[in-house]
């Protein structure tokens, strides 16, 4: 007789909450649709930053370019 193996239960990033990590939970790592949106919408309204230094090609992007005539 074959046995399931078994559920993995992980916290929900966003309520905290447990939550079923396999293939019957369709919102994973997420417990709920609920969860699943509210993080959705947080990234969507850049809301989610990853702080990071300016490289060259970002100074560069901030001057105005050369005049020419």
């Amino acid at each position: 007789m074959a046995t399931s193996p078994p559920r993995r239960i992980v916290t929900c990033p966003t309520c905290g909450g447990d939550s079923v990590y396999s293939p019957e939970n369709p919102y994973r790592p997420f417990c709920s649709e609920r969860c699943k949106n509210v993080d959705f919408g947080a990234w969507a309204s850049e809301s989610y930053t990853v702080e990071a230094k300016p490289t060259t090609v970002d100074l560069d992007a901030d001057k105005p370019p050369p005049q020419t005539h």
